[in-house]
């Protein structure tokens, strides 16, 4: 083909196409480049703690495996103080993640699309051929992006965090279940940050105020959390148990509720009987009912990965429906 042949034309439309789907996401990334070298950071302190924390564990002086500094199998037990120390830290890592992953969503609502709105300088970019669709879709594909890949980081380094913890005596603050824990060891904390993308997407386009777009993400993400914490146990069915073993649960099993069952199948609960404390004791007031063996409700630790992958389920589901609202909400604004 000789060099003044002039090209095909879908050649000619697809170029321009390409470029601006790479315009938008180039400007978000050099107008905003010092918050995400501030969430890099972030990430980066997160990583250098758990790993100083396991080195620190590492070089302590424990003389068993379990993290006993008294000679092994003797009658006391004590745990050295690098141990304990690494136990509190990360018994509240999960929360951590979910609170950087609302500051990726507020940042979403605020700055990155709110204050354009409400300064008026997007209609630069929606005059340079730039779609509001295409504006607002690399306004989420690049925090998205980027969540995605730091998170995961982190929830990785998290998790071979807390494996140095397996097998320790009279652990409490680390269990699978903790409500600081559970939300940072898999796929929902993902869930979680797409979620505070979309929340924060659509806050802005609907309030177009910088602050109240913030807030109303803030508002809307902490809930969220607080709703999932407090109900997280209804996501999956429990497991029942009866008789004397319901009152021996393991460590790892996620006790729910305890009570006693009558020869019917009707459940009795502690607090059923919580005025006759005074008079007599708890499981007389229940046999006294027709209680005839205990009950424990409870997820075993095989429940980890579904109540993982239902609460992720929801938060995605959410997302796509934020994500759906802010579009709409976004075309109505350009038309």
């Amino acid at each position: 083909m000789s060099t003044l042949t002039p090209p095909k034309p879908d050649a000619v439309t697809a170029a321009p196409a390409r470029a601006t789907l790479r315009g938008p996401v180039r400007v978000v990334l050099r107008v905003h480049r010092k918050a995400l070298w501030a969430g890099a950071a972030l990430l980066v302190i997160g990583i250098v703690i758990v790993v100083a924390l396991r080195v620190w564990m590492a070089s302590s002086k424990e003389l068993c495996a379990d993290g006993d500094i008294t000679p092994c199998g003797g009658p006391v037990y004590q745990p050295s103080y690098a141990r304990t120390s690494t136990e509190v830290f990360l018994s509240d890592g999960g929360t951590v993640l979910l609170l950087l992953a609302g500051l990726i969503g507020v940042f979403v609502a605020g700055p990155l699309i709110a204050r354009e709105l409400e300064s008026g300088t997007f209609r630069l970019a929606w005059a340079q051929s730039v779609s509001p669709a295409h504006w607002l879709a690399a306004r989420l594909a690049v925090p998205t992006a980027l969540a995605v890949i730091g998170l995961t980081a982190l929830i990785a380094v998290y998790r071979w965090g807390l494996w140095a913890l397996r097998g320790y005596p009279y652990s409490h603050l680390t269990n699978w279940y903790g409500p600081g824990i559970f939300p940072g060891t898999g796929p929902a904390a993902l869930g979680f940050a797409l979620l505070a993308v979309a929340v924060g997407a659509l806050c802005a386009v609907f309030v177009r105020r910088t602050l109240l777009a913030m807030s109303l993400t803030a508002l809307g993400l902490g809930t969220t959390a607080v709703a999932l914490s407090t109900w997280r146990h209804l996501l999956w069915p429990t497991v029942l148990r009866k008789n004397a073993d319901a009152v021996r649960l393991s460590p790892s099993d996620w006790d729910i509720d305890m009570g006693m069952i009558t020869a019917s199948g009707q459940r009795l609960y502690w607090e059923d009987c919580s005025d006759a404390v005074m008079t007599q004791s708890v499981e007389a007031c229940m046999r006294e009912r027709g209680a005839v063996a205990h009950f424990a409700e409870y997820h075993p630790a095989s429940h980890y990965w579904p109540l993982q992958l239902v609460e992720t389920g929801i938060l995605l589901a959410l997302a796509a429906l934020a994500v759906f609202a802010a579009f709409r909400v976004l075309r109505r604004l350009h038309n």
